[in-house]
């Protein structure tokens, strides 16, 4: 059974009652917030994209994961309102959109804040600005177009 249900039953009687666990807009906020950073995979994305625009390919690339994975991934973000996508010809940038509701988008934002300082992420962000910025690129990237970093923008 779906998480986003409860089963309540009938002790008087012999009856299952099945209703939502939430109203629908309770999830749109704070729920399908935490949904979406429940996988660590989201997690890494976000954290990358926090520092600016990257095209699907870096994250395949810093990854190490298929590139079907990855797009399942972002689309979810993408549902969840918490990213958008731009094509450029064959590449597809995706970058992280804060939510409109300022406390949904202050929970965001300290969460991206503790994750910036796990090695992990720190290692994913070393990576990203090592990869785009290397004098050769590996193959997959060799005609991609850089990411755009908050760090390159303000250098």
């Amino acid at each position: 059974m779906d998480a986003d249900w409860a089963v309540t039953i009938v002790t008087a009687g012999c009856c299952v009652a099945i209703s939502p666990l939430y109203s629908r807009a309770v999830k749109t906020g704070l729920v399908t917030l935490f949904q979406a950073l429940a996988d660590p995979t989201r997690l890494r994305l976000l954290n990358l994209m926090a520092a600016g625009e990257v095209c699907v390919c870096y994250f395949v690339e810093i990854f190490d994961e298929p590139q079907p994975k990855i797009s399942r991934h972002l689309a979810y973000l993408r549902r969840a309102g918490l990213v958008t996508a731009r094509r450029d010809g064959k590449w597809m940038h995706y970058s992280m959109t804060m939510p409109s509701d300022p406390a949904v988008a202050e929970v965001l934002r300290k969460v991206l804040e503790v994750a910036s300082n796990e090695r992990g992420m720190q290692r994913d962000r070393m990576t990203l600005e090592r990869v785009c910025c290397a004098a050769k690129l590996p193959a997959s990237l060799q005609n991609a177009p850089k990411p755009e970093l908050a760090r390159a923008r303000t250098s």
